[in-house]
């Protein structure tokens, strides 16, 4: 477990540079939407940002910001497969792992998603379009980290942190 604690303190670091830019995120959805002409739809997939990236990323900034987002969903994954490794060899189940499975999982709709208090990445967009478009995308990073580091502190029984 303290790879796992290690790997999560890792990930909570590039999340914190990540947030700083969130602003630099959501305008490069907004910009790679307008390219695909994808702008009548939330961003609901993790699937739908690396379609942008490889298909309608227009400049270096854009490409940078996305891969940080696919790369902390990547090591959110590795964490998660990890977590799931040792429970299997303690023939134990969590409901926590299979939400964090399904939050993470490419081609899981997330666009309903939205972090609650004490995380503001919702309350940071800048107006109601950017909520509506961008609130499940924002959200779901905080919501597997959240996920992920209750569980390996022990506390897979808690409430989750968030509604979907």
């Amino acid at each position: 477990m303290t790879d796992v604690r290690e790997q999560l303190l890792s990930i909570e670091q590039k999340y914190k540079r990540f947030t700083q830019q969130q602003f630099i995120f959501i305008t490069a959805l907004e910009r790679s939407r307008e390219h695909a002409r994808d702008k009548t739809e939330p961003v609901s997939t993790v699937t739908q940002v690396q379609r942008y990236l490889n298909h309608h990323c227009s400049n270096s900034t854009d490409r940078s910001i996305f891969l940080l987002f696919l790369e902390i969903i990547s090591d959110l994954e590795g964490v998660l497969k990890h977590l799931e490794s040792s429970l299997s060899s303690r023939s134990t189940s969590s409901e926590g792992l299979t939400t964090c499975r399904e939050l993470l999982s490419p081609s899981s709709n997330i666009s309903q998603l939205r972090a609650h208090y004490p995380h503001n990445e919702i309350n940071r967009l800048s107006c109601d379009e950017a909520r509506n478009f961008y609130g499940g995308i924002v959200s779901v990073i905080p919501l597997a980290l959240d996920l992920l580091t209750t569980y390996s502190r022990g506390g897979a029984h808690k409430q989750l942190p968030f509604r979907a």
